[in-house]
């Protein structure tokens, strides 16, 4: 029997139509075999953190999950990046550019990991409050593990 994992995500779009993209990457994330979401947080406006000043004025709407699956972590972040490609997200060599969708693994469980395509906890979740405000609303607990 395998192991049943909860896990948080982090949602975010800062290109319109943005509920829409939301929402699509909600149903899709259902669709994962193996995965089940189990709550949803509020959708918040939050201002863009770190991006290059042509894009500074375009907020994000962004939210969280909280799911449960019983898939290997490596084989749920292929799952979450393969939604991402379907909504028609365009990874740049420049960080931080506008996006259709984003979405973050914040915790996996109680695992720790840190390899070049997957580090959990997500090491930069605590110091950004559009990660956080949605989290603490659905999953409190799991505010502790990203410190």
């Amino acid at each position: 029997m395998s192991e049943i994992f909860s896990v948080t995500l982090s949602l975010g779009s800062n290109i319109a139509p943005r509920e829409e993209y939301l929402e699509k990457a909600i149903s899709l994330i259902a669709q994962i075999p193996e995965t089940e979401i189990l709550k949803e947080s509020s959708k918040i406006e939050t201002d863009p953190v770190d991006v290059p000043e042509e894009f500074s004025n375009q907020k994000f709407l962004n939210m969280a999950l909280l799911v449960r699956t019983s898939l290997d972590p490596f084989v749920f972040s292929k799952a979450v990046h393969d939604i991402e490609n379907v909504l028609g997200r365009v990874r740049q060599k420049r960080r931080n550019t506008p996006r259709t969708i984003d979405i973050d693994i914040i915790t996996f469980g109680n695992l720790k990991i840190t390899t070049s395509e997957l580090t959990l906890p997500h090491p930069r979740a605590h110091e950004r409050t559009f990660v956080t405000i949605p989290l603490e609303e659905i999953a409190p607990e799991c505010i502790a593990l990203l410190k």
